[in-house]
């Protein structure tokens, strides 16, 4: 967000490889992700017609709301993967910025996402062809209501998506419920999302990848050469990508922010300010003025925004912190 929430322990750490060498005071290899943890990620889209945004992600795609701030709307796309939509008069970017990312929402039903999709008329920007024989992964790219590129995914079994599978295998999807239109047939009963991969796009692939790896301790799942995808929660994904095999070319300007939440958000902070990991757009760890939450932001090599984020207890965030909670 622009401003965020802390540390009441909500779900356990994610174990990452160690990757990130930096010592700390007593000499000894610090990674930061395996130190200090994240518990779930998110995105932000900015829209010049927020009302319209939030219809299509709760009605036609069927996501639940789990916070309201007003100029801003926090769904749950997958069991530790969320999306803000955002009012681009009030965020930190305008609507009229490149939409220089895509959000890939993993699911096993393939088919009941494009009929789904298909009936509702929602814009394609490469449509399904079907399951492709031995491919890596399957899946067809739609433009939700501010240009902003949603891909539905599935990744299949195949020698380079060995480390990803067992992850995936790990998860319960979580169901989505679009709303059911007059007169039509009412959605597909499986409709389900099990994880989320943001895709973020580059000039120079290689040293996007050292800093998350090395800096931030983020763990590499699946190489596929020119895109790299690295696990930052449970369900939630980054995937980095060479611009010139992927669906965008890079661009100074981006319209979307990359978010951590985590339980640690002081000692990200302090890791991240004192070792000088990233440029740091805020100089501080932002309070919040209503205590709803508390954040940092800063900027990866290539300008993409980073935003570390923590949740308070608070009226508005009651649902967010249920989905936070590990399940009993």
């Amino acid at each position: 967000m622009r401003r965020a929430w802390t540390a009441t322990a909500l779900l356990g750490v994610i174990a990452a490889p160690a990757a990130f060498a930096a010592p700390s005071s007593d000499g000894r290899a610090v990674n930061p992700f395996e130190t200090f943890g994240l518990i779930a990620n998110n995105a932000f889209f900015y829209y010049a017609d927020l009302p319209r945004a939030t219809r299509f992600y709760t009605e036609v795609l069927g996501l639940a709301v789990v916070a309201d701030y007003g100029y801003a709307t926090i769904l749950r796309v997958a069991p530790t993967s969320f999306l803000t939509l955002v009012d681009a008069d009030k965020g930190m970017h305008g609507a009229d910025e490149p939409k220089t990312t895509a959000l890939a929402l993993v699911t096993d039903d393939l088919d009941a996402w494009d009929a789904h999709l298909t009936a509702r008329g929602v814009p394609y920007k490469h449509p399904y062809r079907g399951a492709a024989a031995a491919s890596a992964h399957d899946g067809f790219v739609v433009v939700d209501p501010g240009g902003y590129f949603l891909e539905f995914e599935r990744f299949n079994p195949h020698p380079e998506n060995a480390r990803l599978m067992p992850l995936l295998a790990g998860l319960e999807p979580l169901p989505a419920t679009p709303a059911t239109v007059p007169g039509a047939a009412p959605p597909p009963s499986r409709l389900r999302v099990r994880a989320t991969v943001l895709w973020l796009y580059y000039k120079d692939l290689a040293a996007a990848r050292r800093f998350y790896e090395e800096r931030l301790g983020f763990a590499l799942v699946v190489d596929q050469g020119w895109a790299k995808v690295h696990r930052t929660s449970a369900s939630g994904f980054l995937g980095l990508v060479d611009e010139t095999r992927g669906m965008h070319r890079a661009t100074v300007k981006k319209g979307v922010t990359a978010s951590f939440l985590t339980t640690s958000l002081d000692r990200w902070y302090e890791h991240v300010k004192s070792r000088g990991l990233f440029e740091l757009r805020s100089q501080a760890v932002h309070d919040d003025e209503e205590k709803r939450y508390r954040a940092f932001i800063g900027y990866d090599p290539e300008g993409y925004y980073l935003e570390f984020d923590a949740f308070l207890e608070h009226p508005r965030n009651e649902a967010l912190l249920k989905a936070l909670r590990p399940a009993p």
